[in-house]
């Protein structure tokens, strides 16, 4: 079941492509990916579902379509860290950061910088 909302691995590239080179025709596309290349046919059709799902759209350039993203990389950023948190987490932002510290993937000083943006939101706040 595909949802609308939900990238796949081949429409995450693609899309990463977008938000961070801008407009591109499908063979520019193609460009950026390493050896193999996938078939001009493959990106083609991502790019076409992406559309289809309101995430890219295209001009038409001297009878070519030039694609650019109509969403930025926040929704999707957004969008996947509510997932994650709610389907492993137990829908606990705490469990999110305790995890971090008890595997080591975030520093001290990481930590403490995160408290002083809480701090400095709550003074402003």
């Amino acid at each position: 079941m595909r949802q609308k909302n939900r990238l796949t691995e081949k429409e995450s590239e693609i899309m990463r492509q977008l938000w961070s080179r801008g407009p591109l025709f499908v063979r520019q596309m193609l460009e950026e990916y390493p050896d193999p290349k996938p078939h001009f046919n493959t990106v083609s059709t991502t790019v076409r579902i992406l559309e289809d799902k309101g995430f890219v759209s295209h001009e038409v350039i001297n009878g070519s379509h030039c694609y650019h993203a109509t969403v930025g990389s926040e929704y999707f950023r957004r969008s996947s860290l509510e997932s994650v948190v709610r389907n492993y987490f137990n829908n606990s932002y705490r469990d999110v950061v305790s995890a971090l510290v008890a595997e080591e993937k975030i520093s001290d000083e990481e930590l403490r910088e995160i408290l002083q943006m809480i701090e400095k939101r709550h003074d402003n706040g």
